[in-house]
């Protein structure tokens, strides 16, 4: 019995050799396919959690605009009146009321007590109080959105009724107190749309994994049936794949950000029509106040004016702040001084801006590159320096073109050196093979980008300006 089964256990040389080869090769594709299916999953995750955080991100922007444009529309009432004043009550109500967008958007109104005051899609829950009302999910919603509002504002996400259709979504909330009132007011949006697309970017990355796991065992086992004639080549070829997947998948990501972005861009563009919305509310309170002899229409007049003259600023700052029209049309130099007189205008900074002429051109990198930076570092002016004065120099050197900013703050702590903005500064010069020098001391901080020959294009007949 023994040697029989010593006989059974017996392998030859060629089998010992096919199972040498197999073994390893069997770890080693198993290992590969959970290396690289959880990394897979792992970037995947990150990329869909950061797209989901942009688009609640966007939400929350939107509904702080529609709750800019509500408190444009009744400040002038809610300003003026008492806190017993039922009748600038009633009129901000009717204001609150008749602002509704979209299908499902309006406003609502909740008193610290809990009771509903203002719920224009939804006017069962007028007149009622809600206090301790929970929502599917046992969230509080009424007590939470006083809580917020008593605070001063706030967000809130819970699961409420669409209006549209009456049946329930997630929606996030921003709210803010009329403390003299004893007012909840807030607006909200349902993020169906964010999470239809989250789960739609999951279900095409597990797919896309599940996938790549699939192609990784058939060719394993492709392997193992070839593995004297093709064991190696197939292994170098499933890496080659799995590389081009996680690109793939990678791309797909980077992809939907850009749409992302492009939908963001719409909706900031809707915004601006919110926002003029807002100055038809302010100016039919003006014809009223002016119709009735009210000695107020000049002011809601003039808040009229000032919002639209907000929008027309909005329009002219997304638009050249996205691709600044006078850096294609008339070059570097023009627009590096427009940008430091719309910043002196809108700061107070006395801005100092210098340039010489000479012939030679940039090309579009550089000059992309060169505009972003000096645009970074006024930006880091107005937010963090306390500077009186900003110098803005720009010129032509027999070593290429030279971005010079300088102020009088109070210099640049350690902590922000390190910071987004002066890294995404450093990798544009490393792009273009320049250098930027940063000098900081108590008494201002100098940012100077330089810019090699070799993205200078050659000198037209005539002498021109830089470009």
């Amino acid at each position: 019995m023994e040697q029989q089964r010593k006989r059974r256990i017996n392998l030859s040389y060629g089998q010992k050799v096919t199972l040498l080869a197999v073994v390893p090769l069997l770890l080693a594709m198993a290992l590969m396919s959970f290396l690289v299916t959880r990394e897979a999953s792992e970037m995947s995750e990150r990329e869909i959690a950061e797209l989901e955080a942009k688009l609640i991100a966007t939400k929350r922007e939107e509904l702080k605009n529609y709750i800019s444009i509500a408190r444009t529309a009744f400040s002038p009432i809610y300003g003026n009146a008492l806190p017993d004043d039922e009748v600038a009550k009633t009129r901000v109500a009717q204001i609150l009321a008749a602002m509704t967008y979209g299908t499902d958007g309006f406003f609502f109104v909740y008193d610290y007590d809990g009771k509903n005051i203002v719920s224009p899609r939804q006017t069962w829950l007028i007149e009622k109080n809600w206090a301790g009302l929970l929502d599917a999910e046992g969230t509080p919603v009424v007590d939470k959105l006083i809580e917020m509002a008593r605070q001063g504002s706030g967000f809130h996400t819970y699961v409420w009724p669409k209006p549209s259709s009456g049946r329930d979504g997630r929606m996030i909330t921003h709210v803010i107190g009329l403390q003299d009132w004893r007012w909840s007011v807030g607006t909200g949006v349902f993020i169906d749309d964010v999470l239809a697309s989250v789960a739609a970017a999951r279900a095409e990355t597990e797919a896309r994994v599940r996938r790549t796991f699939m192609y990784i065992g058939a060719i394993t086992t492709s392997m193992v049936l070839l593995v004297f004639m093709s064991g190696l080549v197939l292994n170098l070829r499933e890496r080659r794949l799995a590389d081009t997947k996680l690109k793939a998948l990678t791309q797909r990501i980077f992809e939907t950000q850009e749409e992302e972005r492009g939908r963001v861009a719409r909706e900031l563009h809707d915004s601006i029509s919110q926002i003029l919305v807002g100055v038809r509310y302010t100016l039919e309170l003006a014809r009223r106040r002016l119709t009735s002899g009210d000695n107020r229409a000049g002011e809601s007049l003039g808040q009229g004016i000032d919002t639209l003259n907000h929008a027309i600023q909005e329009v002219r700052r997304i638009s050249r702040d996205l691709r600044p029209g006078v850096l294609d049309d008339l070059g570097l130099g023009p627009a590096l001084q427009s940008l430091a007189e719309e910043f002196g205008k809108r700061t107070g900074i006395e801005v100092e801006f210098a340039t010489n002429p000479f012939r030679n051109r940039l090309d579009q990198e550089a000059k992309i590159a060169l505009y972003r930076i000096a645009q970074e570092a006024l930006t880091n002016v107005e937010r963090h320096s306390g500077a009186t004065k900003v110098k803005l120099l720009v010129r032509g050197t027999k070593e290429g073109a030279v971005v010079r900013i300088e102020d009088n703050g109070h210099g640049m702590p350690a902590t922000r050196r390190d910071g987004l903005g002066l890294r995404n500064m450093a990798e544009r010069m490393e792009r273009l093979d320049g250098k930027l020098r940063i000098l900081s001391t108590k008494d201002g901080t100098l940012i100077e980008a330089h810019v090699p020959l070799s993205h200078m294009l050659p000198p037209t007949g005539t002498a021109k300006a830089m470009n």
